[in-house]
């Protein structure tokens, strides 16, 4: 007998040695099941896609309600500050005519104004009695006012530089309907009103202001039309501050020795607004809110992946004999099996952050709120999917793995 020839044996050895797959092909095989068994493909991703989907519900919804809320919140004046002279003072204290420039220097502030009131009577013409007090207050504002108070004009225009040196006025809502003004309209002739003994035009209205209600009581003047026309002596009786909400305290502790330092004690600031503290506490309720609802949703989810990768993998076992049968090493069963598991996995999640963010935009839509969808949610909804369907798959895929062709094809 004729010794094999080392041709020979190199041939022998490459028949006998077990196929190395791609990355591509182990994919491959993975996408069979999927494709070969559609719908419950679709069933096993169905319950993916439920959690997943209920986890983006139930933080997108949460998260846009919170921010409406706190946009609300904001609007009540969360980073507003008032500084004014201490009452009563005799003589009174003025501040300085730069004290809003002065504020406006420090550091976390965003933006300042100042009114000033000029002690001037206001009616409707001239021939109202002077004795006919209609309680409203003549103030010269800077034209940098609505910012300041988050304030916006109902009709018309407010101070602008064109007419703020001209005898032009704009009425707070409150002034407006007490002096029988109606809103202006374009086109119209702009009525006037009767500022000690001079006739001022009227420009625009105001809508109600929640930070300030007295200047909804109030007649508006420019800065240089109350200096030449109403004897305005040019000190600020109120200096608006808006500051960066987490520096809020700070800006309160330095603002007197900022805007009157020869005598801090003679300026009061009010406190920051009670709206400051429900807006602190409601981010923290809903942001535990937001933890308890995702764990949960995504243990739900988790629950389901792995009782249908379980289910799947241990049916299959008569698959897993033939390949062995056929020569598949366990590795490539494993492999296999770990790919599908996390094909459907990603495929749930996929079509669970779809769902997720549709019904989210179209609830907040429909109750017109800021569309929020966390994209921490999405990335973890995503990897918590694929994270579950690789540790639902591995246990299954590893004990069919062990299984020789002869028992795997005994118990299917």
């Amino acid at each position: 007998m004729k010794p094999s020839s080392p041709a020979s044996e190199a041939v022998a050895e490459a028949a006998t040695r077990p196929v190395r797959l791609s990355p591509l092909d182990i994919i491959g095989l993975g996408l069979l099941g999927v494709r070969t068994r559609r719908m419950r493909a679709a069933l096993s991703a169905l319950g993916i896609s439920i959690g997943i989907a209920t986890m983006i519900v139930v933080t997108g919804i949460p998260a846009s309600s919170r921010e409406d809320l706190l946009n609300q919140l904001t609007a009540l004046g969360t980073n507003m500050l008032k500084v004014q002279p201490q009452p009563n003072q005799k003589p009174p204290v003025l501040l300085p005519p730069d004290a809003a420039a002065m504020a406006a220097r420090i550091g976390p502030v965003t933006g300042t104004s100042a009114v000033a009131n000029t002690h001037a009577t206001v009616h409707r013409s001239d021939r109202v009695s002077a004795d006919d007090y209609a309680g409203l207050t003549v103030l010269a504002s800077r034209l940098d006012l609505l910012p300041a108070l988050n304030a916006s004009v109902s009709s018309g225009t407010f101070l602008t530089s064109a007419n703020e040196k001209f005898p032009t006025v704009v009425l707070g809502s409150v002034a407006a309907h007490r002096l029988g003004i109606e809103p202006l309209r374009p086109g119209q002739p702009s009525p006037q009103i009767f500022i000690n003994s001079r006739w001022f035009t009227v420009v625009g209205i105001l809508d109600t202001t929640p930070l300030s209600p007295d200047i909804d009581r109030s007649v508006l003047v420019g800065w240089d039309a109350a200096r030449t026309e109403l004897r305005f002596d040019g000190h600020p009786t109120v200096v608006y501050v808006k500051a960066r909400e987490n520096a809020i305290e700070n800006v309160r502790s330095v603002l007197p020795a900022t805007v009157y330092p020869q005598l801090p004690g003679m300026v009061q600031v009010s406190r920051p607004s009670d709206a400051l503290a429900a807006k602190r506490e409601a981010q923290a309720s809903f942001s535990a809110l937001f933890l308890g609802l995702a764990g949960v949703a995504l243990l739900v989810g988790g629950v389901g992946v792995a009782n249908t990768m379980v289910i799947s993998v241990l049916e299959r076992r008569r698959e897993i004999g033939l390949r062995r049968a056929l020569g598949a090493h366990r590795g490539q069963i494993r492999n296999q099996f770990l790919t599908e598991s996390v094909v459907l996995s990603a495929l749930g999640g996929l079509a669970g952050v779809v769902l997720g963010v549709l019904a989210t935009v179209g609830y907040v839509t429909y109750q017109d709120w800021p569309v929020i969808i966390p994209v921490a949610s999405v990335a973890e909804g995503l990897g918590g999917a694929l994270l579950v369907g690789v540790t639902a798959g591995v246990y299954p895929s590893i004990r069919a793995s062990r299984l020789t062709p002869t028992e795997a094809l005994a118990s299917a």
